[in-house]
């Protein structure tokens, strides 16, 4: 699962959201195009799922009290599962039906969003002013290898399972008198600082939100999977990055002592499909039977 909060899709968020909503109305565009009218993605949100793009351009942009005019007006939140995840959920529910769960997990890691900023009156979605859309394919651009190498056109649509849910969030609360940035870097060291733009942890929204869809879904993640893996990896010092390997491993030879039927030792379970042991190095018997010697040799001729 893979979240992401930027500034918008479009380069700009201190002004109106509309270019934004536009723009991510390209597929409902493309079905009208191919007379397939019926099909249209609607955008939603915790109270309705049949919000038409006017309605969410004048909320969002209508919800700017005492902002000025460069400050942000709405962030854009990514939610974008993994290849595996959308099988799974097809698998379970349905191309209809994952999409319908999807918008569900959607809306729950809103609850997540508002909670994350530790502020008072700012509990759940509905203290928020915010709109999903759904879209089904993600399309080339400039930055992508395959575009720079010339194996593909920009705006082409990548292959795979690209399901994923674009959402529009006000800088605003819903009382329009609250701000509240998730680009702020304030974890609660700072009281004051605090108090006036609230706090939030990137790092653990992103970790609740993966929580939540392997709670809501039944979805046994493994440790390569895991946010916590990725993260130790890109940015984790050399403690934290053996500390997610050393996981990795146990959970491999676990695996392995399901499949075989039996249980190993601790030293077998530290040890790598190649015999490789990750503990302190040791001297084996015969290089110290052959340092004794050398030893001896040289008292002899002294």
């Amino acid at each position: 699962m893979h979240i992401n909060i930027t500034k918008s899709e479009t380069g700009n968020n201190k002004g109106s959201c509309g270019q934004l909503v536009t723009y991510l109305e390209k597929e409902n565009r493309t079905a009208e195009k191919l007379g397939q009218g019926d099909q249209l993605e609607h955008w939603f949100n915790h109270v309705r799922d049949n919000i038409q793009p006017y309605e969410v351009r004048s909320g969002i942009d209508n919800n700017i009290a005492k902002l000025s005019k460069d400050d942000a007006k709405f962030f854009l939140i990514n939610i974008s599962p993994s290849e595996k995840e959308i099988r799974y959920l097809k698998e379970r529910h349905g191309q209809a039906g994952a999409q319908e769960h999807l918008k569900a997990y959607a809306n729950q890691v809103m609850d997540a969003y508002a909670r994350n900023f530790k502020r008072e009156g700012i509990d759940s979605g509905k203290d928020l002013v915010y709109f999903g859309k759904l879209e089904q394919h993600r399309y080339y651009t400039y930055k992508d290898l395959e575009v720079r190498k010339g194996k593909a056109m920009k705006g082409d649509v990548k292959p795979g399972e690209q399901m994923h849910i674009q959402i529009i969030v006000s800088r605003k609360d819903a009382t329009n008198t609250i701000k509240l940035s998730p680009l702020n870097n304030s974890k609660g060291k700072n009281a004051a600082h605090s108090a006036k733009v609230g706090q939030f942890d990137r790092v653990a929204f992103k970790q609740i939100s993966e929580q939540l869809f392997d709670k809501l879904f039944d979805y046994d993640r493994i440790v390569a999977e895991t946010f916590r893996y990725a993260n130790a990896l890109k940015h984790g010092d050399y403690e934290q990055r053996q500390e997610v390997r050393c996981l990795l491993q146990l959970e491999r030879a676990s695996k392995e002592r399901l499949y075989h039927g039996h249980s190993k030792g601790l030293i077998e379970t530290l040890l790598d499909n190649n015999g490789q042991y990750y503990g302190q190095p040791t001297v084996d018997d015969g290089t110290r039977k052959r340092k004794r010697r050398r030893r001896y040799s040289q008292g002899q001729s002294i």
